[in-house]
């Protein structure tokens, strides 16, 4: 992993804590350990930050920024990619077009066909013109969950169940009724067994799962930050399986599984009630459920959770969309013409 500022691991650690507290939007997708595991699975990582305020180059002063930014080797195009970045102060104009002058640097120097770029803003008009003043237009493709729910962890665990959808708060009460059990762990042997069962799942749901080494790069990268819940019957038998993953003040139900018990058992209900009184205990702030499907389109990827995820209360989040900076406009019109076809037939919308 590249950095700009040459520092050791903890101090660059150190660093990272510190723009969490200036930007808390920021969440594990900007964060080194996300850059690891990306680093683990053969692609390069390169994060530039600055925890100063400076002049700019054209005038005005800029505060501190970062972003993580990941190369990516693919067959239609080599692509610069920022996952929930860049973190930066959007009021201030200076700001935002010198980190978009150092963005379009790195691509450039990278020999990148194009830059692909999801910020962690919520999505207004105002935010859109402002990254199409920066030369963005929307995306052919997702960048991660654009739309999602997000629990607020600091309220009690009566103003959460409170503020469920009723059927959920009943599952969640039939789950303790029926001694479900909620455990996790991060060892390797778990992350196998989730595996496993995720591709039984995917199968049968008609998704794409991560792969394996996948899997094991983020348990390496976030250490036991990323954990596997399971919720079993009285007798042991696994029921539903949840990866949740940690990085300052929020966590993500981030992957999923389950049996085919699942469909008799509320496991899946039982599990995440679980891991919000774990977050809870842990200071967690606020708990990203990880995606849901825009209103009206039922034949989008999150379709068939979204009904689950929603009814745990919480607020319903859509950030700004995927944008593309174009840097060699020949090559990147090849490249949307083969994403947009893609998004269609896999309903990737």
């Amino acid at each position: 992993m590249r950095s700009s500022n040459n520092v050791d691991q903890a101090e660059f650690s150190q660093s990272w804590q510190k723009i969490q507290k200036i930007y808390p939007e920021a969440n594990f997708l900007q964060s080194p350990a996300w850059g690891k595991t990306n680093e683990l699975i053969g692609h390069k990582v390169i994060i530039e930050f600055s925890l100063e305020a400076k002049k700019a180059a054209k005038g005005g002063t800029i505060g501190p920024w970062w972003c993580l930014m990941i190369v990516k080797n693919a067959k239609r195009g080599r692509y610069l990619e920022v996952p929930g970045g860049p973190l930066l102060d959007w009021n201030n104009l200076a700001a935002v077009q010198t980190v978009f002058a150092q963005l379009r640097a790195v691509a450039r120097q990278e020999k990148c066909v194009f830059i692909r770029l999801r910020p962690q803003l919520r999505r207004k008009a105002e935010q859109e013109s402002l990254l199409a003043a920066q030369g963005a237009s929307l995306a052919p493709m997702h960048l991660h969950a654009e739309h999602t729910v997000m629990l607020d962890l600091t309220k009690t665990a009566d103003e959460l169940l409170a503020a469920m959808r009723r059927q959920t708060r009943y599952e969640v009460r039939r789950a303790a009724k029926l001694d479900l059990k909620v455990t996790w762990a991060n060892d390797e042997d778990t992350f196998r067994e989730f595996h496993q069962a995720q591709a039984i799942t995917a199968a049968r749901q008609h998704f794409v799962p991560p792969d394996l080494n996948t899997l094991l790069a983020e348990r390496s990268a976030f250490g036991d930050q990323a954990r596997i819940y399971i919720a079993k019957t009285a007798d042991g038998e696994p029921i539903a399986y949840g990866l949740i993953l940690i990085d300052g003040a929020e966590a993500e139900y981030f992957e999923a599984a389950s049996t085919e018990l699942n469909r008799k058992l509320p496991g899946s209900y039982a599990l995440l009630w679980q891991v919000i009184q774990d977050l809870q205990s842990l200071k967690i702030q606020r708990f990203n459920l990880w995606g849901i499907a825009p209103d009206g389109q039922k034949q989008h990827r999150y379709a068939g959770v979204t009904t689950f995820k929603t009814g745990f209360g919480g607020e319903i989040v859509e950030f700004v969309p995927a944008q593309d900076i174009v840097i060699k406009r020949g090559r990147y019109l090849i490249n949307l013409l083969i994403e947009t076809i893609r998004k269609k037939k896999r309903h990737l919308g």
